[in-house]
């Protein structure tokens, strides 16, 4: 009889799926000889690159008829509704292979009764950093003694005060489902095998410590953190599309480059934009601007020359080049020339930004962007605010300001310093010996003996 491989399920919400991805590589890199499934609903197939790691698509679930969710809703429910999809992929894969973990995204810890049923050691990878999960976990203690009634801040343990407005929308409304899926996701996790963070200890040092001690999970011991960061080396696939503007940020002076990136769903109103481009253009500074179409028009290819001020691409042609919808941003941030990046405030945007010591100016657009804005400005110290009107806007004096401040203060100067040196730990966290290497080896001991 054949002795049957061992197995790591890694299974994602579409949403997720590339920092999955990275945590496949990750694993797969130093453990080659462990099998690794990646599980998604409707979603591309990631680039693997290890023959090591397959990719399994989930069938798209039925949603029951006559019922509406919103986006939110949707990205809990898809999961919960596929469980008996999930289910029947862990029995076949379970014929070739002996699953030794399953590890769940937040977005799909419904499959956590799943795994439960199969008594399949279960983690879960959480993707938002060790001061988000500090939030998550403690939200059923908050919600115990506030009955979702905020007050003007909270208090969360790791973490700085919170105001309520910088916390995500859904934390808002107890009564929605999104806020029940929240609460039953912290309820799971604080059940589950071990928690694995896409960070590193000297970023988030003090929310790492209060998760270990046992302060955000006060109705229970937590179990296992393992911080595994920063995992960001993900093959986007599209390097040839990249060559012009990567030239370009070749002819430019070292550190001269303010970079403007806001993710896959970081669209902006017209007079935003606009708007945007005054602030550029009265800063004097170089740039690289991906711009993508106002909300509504997502699909098509930007017409620069209709969103953007008059004659604002020719005055401003020797000094700055913008980019339709999409940038190379791990690229672009690994490259000399830049000196800023303006960011959405996304956890993966961070790492990156991190990793290769460049400073950023914090523009957060949605989910729990407002709140990461405060980690990264107050604790970890690597960014500065854009400071937005009511309704979010930003005006061009305010751009221009928060840039030359990151540029020529010495507040700026402050934050430079502070990036490079967490460059050096990022950088140390993943050499042999490193903190996220020995909690890969730590998990892994883990998983193998179980």
């Amino acid at each position: 009889m054949l002795k049957m491989e061992n197995a790591i399920v890694l299974y994602a919400a579409p949403d997720h799926l590339n920092s999955f991805t990275c945590l496949a590589k990750f694993i797969a890199k130093r453990h080659p000889s462990i099998s690794i499934v990646l599980l998604c609903t409707a979603a591309a197939p990631p680039i693997l690159a290890a023959p090591s790691i397959t990719f399994r698509l989930l069938p798209t679930p039925t949603l029951p008829p006559n019922t509406t969710y919103d986006t939110l809703e949707l990205y809990f429910e898809t999961p919960r509704l596929n469980n008996p999809n999930f289910r029947q992929a862990l029995a076949e894969i379970s014929r070739k292979s002996n699953i030794r973990a399953i590890v769940l995204d937040f977005f799909c810890h419904y499959a956590f009764e799943v795994c439960e049923s199969s008594n399949i050691p279960t983690y879960y990878f959480i993707t938002i950093g060790a001061f988000g999960v500090c939030t998550l976990l403690y939200w059923p203690t908050i919600h115990e003694n506030t009955g979702g009634k905020l007050g003007d801040a909270v208090e969360i343990p790791g973490c700085p005060v919170i105001p309520s407005a910088d916390l995500p929308e859904m934390l808002h409304f107890p009564q929605k489902l999104s806020y029940k899926h929240l609460i039953d996701a912290a309820i799971s996790i604080e059940k589950s095998a071990g928690i694995i963070v896409n960070t590193f200890y000297a970023l988030e040092l003090r929310a790492l410590e209060a998760l270990t001690n046992n302060l955000c999970t006060p109705n229970s011991r937590i179990p296992p953190v393992y911080t595994m960061g920063p995992l960001i080396d993900v093959d986007n696939g599209k390097k040839n599309d990249a060559v012009e503007c990567l030239r370009w940020l070749d002819s430019q002076p070292s550190k001269s480059v303010v970079f403007l990136c806001f993710g896959r769903r970081g669209a902006f109103s017209a007079e935003q934009l606009r708007e945007m481009a005054v602030g550029l253009e009265n800063s004097g500074y170089r740039f690289l601007w991906a711009v993508r179409n106002p909300p509504g028009k997502a699909a098509e290819e930007p017409d620069l020359e209709a969103l953007l001020p008059e004659g604002f691409l020719e005055r401003t042609r020797e000094r700055g080049l913008v980019l339709k919808s999409w940038a190379p941003q791990m690229d672009v941030l690994s490259h000399d020339s830049v000196g800023v990046f303006v960011t959405h405030c996304g956890q993966s945007s961070l790492l990156e930004a991190v990793s290769f010591g460049v400073p950023m100016i914090s523009w957060p657009l949605y989910a729990e962007q407002k709140m990461n804005r405060i980690f990264m400005v107050e604790e970890m110290r690597v960014a500065l605010p854009v400071e937005a009107a009511e309704g979010g806007f930003v005006t061009a004096a305010e751009l221009e300001k928060r840039l030359r401040e990151l540029m020529e203060s010495t507040r700026g100067k402050e934050i430079r310093r502070i990036v490079a040196e967490l460059k050096v730990a990022a950088a140390a966290a993943t050499r042999e010996g490193g903190s996220s290497l020995l909690a890969l080896d730590k998990f892994m001991t883990a998983v193998t003996q179980a």
